[in-house]
């Protein structure tokens, strides 16, 4: 039968790698979301220019 000590210690092992894992991930996600929000800008401008050239500005 493992001791007790062993028993936390595979716990807090677990929950190490689980930090570990969500931490990648939300590094992913994170350097997505400047993508999504640079692309998002630039259809922005491009809006804003059509609307000024249609406008005869």
């Amino acid at each position: 039968m493992p001791s007790v000590s062993g028993l936390l210690e595979q716990r807090e092992l677990a929950a190490r790698r689980r930090v570990e894992e969500l931490r990648e991930e939300a590094d992913r996600v994170q350097a997505e979301l400047v993508v999504a929000e640079q692309d998002w800008k630039e259809w922005l401008i491009a809006r804003s220019r059509v609307d000024e050239v249609l406008a005869g500005r």
